[in-house]
């Protein structure tokens, strides 16, 4: 109980004075931080040979047939796995990134439709694209360590035998990447309203913030984007000379954001398939599962301790965590 209240406390000050209030009995907050972040360390080695065993070169006599890990929640027919990166502070290194990945099972319902007299929405004649069942793993890792991580989630999962299977992120890079590597069959699609936003980002450069003409290009481009018409959004940027004007750092080839994604940007092919088109799932989870527990004030954690709690974390968020405490009393001494 103290552990499992360390997961949805603030602190370990408030843990214990919900441990009290539950339970009937003082307890210390040292005395739930020994609890929890033993119990971490457990899961954390755990996950770790876990991952290492799921990436392995297949061994000389090994059963195909056999899992390498064992399933829990598998998915049948469609799922989403989309990852992200949230920054968190820790002891005598600074603020560093934690890594997340969500995977969800994935339903395609009817379409919403209209009411008599109310005005259409942009997706009301879409089949409607539902996200439950999500399970996370999270952790302190360069993006090759949380590949393996992220196979190993999957497995479990059963990713690799799913009928179905999409990846919605924000078009960072090493997500492309490691998730290309590890589940190279998933469809990638870059996030909806991040490609909103890079559109709207341009107008304002262009135009200004607040612009009616910059917001009436922005908008035409939402429109084009939305009917998967990329290369009508490649050529309207053309338009624009952007060589003549200062970027941000971090908007330095506005075009070549729309060039490197283009396959990534078919929404119209997506929506039609019943795919998701937003990574809010992970974006809000890595609110929820990381930062609204690990991101508080003060030095920051130790790195084997913040692995330690964000590996409870996860499995507390999917679900699991009973689980996980009979591995735990089987481990610990």
């Amino acid at each position: 109980m103290a552990t499992r209240v360390a997961m949805r406390a603030l602190s370990f000050a408030e843990a214990a004075a919900d441990y009290e209030e539950t339970v009937g009995l003082p307890i210390s907050r040292m005395t739930v931080w020994r609890a929890a972040t033993a119990a971490g360390q457990v899961l954390s080695a755990e996950k770790a040979r876990e991952a290492e065993q799921a990436g392995r070169p297949v061994q000389r006599g090994e059963d195909p047939s056999q899992p390498r890990v064992a399933q829990d929640s598998p998915i049948a027919e469609q799922a989403n796995i989309s990852s992200d990166g949230v920054m968190i502070r820790l002891r005598d290194e600074g603020w560093k990134e934690a890594k997340i990945a969500t995977i969800s099972r994935v339903q395609v319902l009817s379409p919403k439709g209209t009411r008599p007299g109310e005005r259409p929405g942009r997706r009301d004649f879409d089949p409607r694209v539902k996200l439950d069942e999500h399970s996370y793993v999270a952790g302190v890792w360069d993006a090759d360590q949380f590949g393996r991580y992220q196979y190993a989630e999957g497995l479990r999962r059963g990713l690799d035998t799913v009928e179905t299977l999409t990846s919605v992120n924000d078009g960072a890079p090493w997500i492309a990447r490691v998730t290309g590597t590890n589940w190279p069959e998933a469809q990638q699609i870059l996030d909806w309203p991040h490609a909103v936003g890079h559109v709207y980002d341009v107008a304002k450069v262009i135009w200004g913030e607040g612009s009616t003409a910059g917001t009436q290009w922005a908008q035409a481009r939402v429109d084009e984007l939305w009917s998967g018409d990329v290369e009508d959004v490649l050529q309207a940027l053309s338009e624009l000379h952007l060589e003549r004007y200062d970027w941000p750092e971090d908007q330095a080839n506005p075009r070549g954001y729309f060039e490197e994604n283009i396959d990534r940007m078919r929404y119209d092919l997506f929506r039609d398939a019943g795919y998701p088109i937003g990574s809010g799932t992970v974006e809000s989870e890595a609110s929820h599962v990381v930062q609204s527990r690990l991101r508080r004030p003060g030095r920051g954690w130790r790195r084997d301790n913040a692995n330690g709690m964000l590996a409870l974390l996860a499995e507390y968020h999917s679900g699991r965590f009973n689980k996980v405490w009979q591995l735990v009393c089987k481990t610990r001494p």
